[in-house]
């Protein structure tokens, strides 16, 4: 039995994820990144194959993604996100074809073809509303933590305007909002409307073709989703439970047996040729 492992080295938290041989994910974990990017990169891998009921020797090819993926040095590969993205969101939805992925402090909107290559992609600006993390910093500043926000969602009634384009300026907003005594839930569902608006704006520039699958950290929130779905007016590919978070280091872990399959196969060829003369 072999196994690969997907390390995503994200801004906010780092996420992995260990296949077997047969491409079924034995193990998953996520922690915090903070500020060491390359010691927490070295505790998830270790915990992953703790989880996994392995020893980290047993792992075979180890790729990265994500913002510091250039700076775990125990790795065979490291790939972008959007590649990262594309094998995680094929592989959970063999037809997928455009790809939204909304993390911690990214947005990005890609289009992929039959062969799971990134034809096209756009990016969001740096403001941070057009990211989880000002989602995260809605939550905080009206007193909950971030293991609340999909409560809120679900409890909400309506979306109160968050129109402000700098989070400085939408932050503002939620202030004022809570100053009127509108209800928190409101208030969030607001903040995520405001996101879910932005989401649709990147999807449209890259021309969406279906099937649409969403993944990142923000799409766990399943209120999220259904407001994407309903803004475009077509179905989209949400990955079940937790996995929307891990949908990039699937996706390393799975280029991680292709490149052993690879390497394999260009050993056993090597090995059929005749001797020279």
């Amino acid at each position: 039995m072999s196994y690969t492992i997907g390390l995503d080295i994200g801004s906010t938290y780092t996420k992995g994820v260990i296949l077997d041989s047969n491409e079924r994910v034995v193990a998953r974990h996520m922690k915090a990144s903070g500020a060491r990017l390359q010691e927490v990169a070295a505790e998830v891998k270790k915990e992953t194959a703790r989880i996994a009921a392995i020893d980290e020797s047993e792992i075979a090819y180890c790729i990265t993604t994500g913002f510091g993926r250039h700076q775990f040095a125990d790795r065979d590969l490291q790939v972008t996100d959007l590649t990262a993205a594309a094998r995680g969101a094929s592989f959970l939805f063999p037809d997928t074809r455009t790809i939204l992925d909304i993390g911690g402090q990214t947005m990005k909107a890609s289009r992929i073809d039959a062969s799971r290559k990134v034809r096209t992609f756009r990016l969001n600006d740096k403001c941070a509303s057009g990211t989880g993390m000002f989602l995260e910093k809605t939550v905080r500043y009206m007193g909950f933590d971030t293991e609340d926000i999909d409560g809120l969602l679900e409890n909400a009634t309506e979306a109160v305007s968050i129109s402000g384009v700098c989070t400085v300026f939408a932050e503002s907003e939620v202030i004022n909002h809570l100053s009127n005594s509108v209800s928190p839930d409101n208030i969030m569902f607001g903040a995520g409307m405001s996101l879910t608006g932005r989401s649709v704006q990147l999807l449209k520039r890259v021309k969406i073709e279906e099937e649409l699958t969403l993944v990142g950290g923000i799409l766990r929130w399943g209120r999220i989703a259904q407001a994407i779905s309903e803004l475009l007016k077509i179905e989209v590919n949400v990955p079940e439970g937790d996995m929307p978070q891990f949908t990039a280091a699937l996706g390393c872990a799975i280029l991680g047996h292709l490149r052993l399959r690879t390497s394999s196969n260009l050993s056993a060829k090597t090995q059929a040729r005749p001797a020279a003369a």
